[in-house]
């Protein structure tokens, strides 16, 4: 049922926690959120947390997802996770066995954000439209850039009158009215 290895600073353990039992008695609605609950009470009990305070207790994304993957009304009967508390207290829970398409959404994650770390520390470059000189005005902006705003600017103000026209009141005598069915009118 759980696998022990201890490290000088995580202590990492894999448990099977039973859930059917505890959502059974809650209403079909609330099944779902009180699998979640369960997990947490469980492993506050087993990795002994301070006081058993469920906010100590995180559970990792693709667990979660696991867990709603088929609705509020039913969740797993049971689920394999793996629990590594650290020095602070603080637990961190993921799924013990991942399926195939979890995985692969672990690994575009992943892929990501490894794309957009290098975006994010190149220097930012001066563009045409800023202050080169320091003398606070904006020097000359390229072509496109300026293309770019008139756009902006177009189709902002045409948001704006498509807003207008459509709050404002209409008068009565152009108001087309339903036209009256012979059979009322006689």
């Amino acid at each position: 049922m759980k696998e022990e290895t201890k490290n000088t600073e995580k202590l990492e353990r894999e448990y099977t926690i039973p859930l059917r039992r505890k959502f059974r008695i809650v209403p079909r609605y609330k099944k779902t959120n009180k699998a979640v609950k369960t997990i947490k009470e469980f492993l506050a009990k087993h990795m002994k947390v301070e006081d058993r305070d469920l906010k100590k207790i995180k559970i990792d994304k693709f667990l979660n997802d696991f867990l709603w993957q088929r609705g509020i009304k039913n969740p797993p009967h049971k689920i394999k996770v793996k629990a590594i508390k650290e020095d602070s207290g603080i637990i961190r829970v993921e799924l013990a066995e991942l399926s195939k398409k979890i995985e692969q959404k672990k690994k575009r994650l992943e892929k990501r954000a490894k794309i957009s770390e290098p975006e994010q520390k190149k220097p930012e470059k001066k563009e045409k439209g800023e202050d080169k000189d320091g003398d606070e005005v904006k020097d000359k902006m390229g072509e496109k850039e300026k293309k770019e705003a008139t756009k902006e600017s177009i189709t902002k103000l045409e948001k704006a009158q498509a807003k207008a026209q459509k709050h404002s009141t209409k008068e009565k005598g152009s108001q087309q009215k339903r036209p009256v069915r012979k059979a009322l009118a006689k």
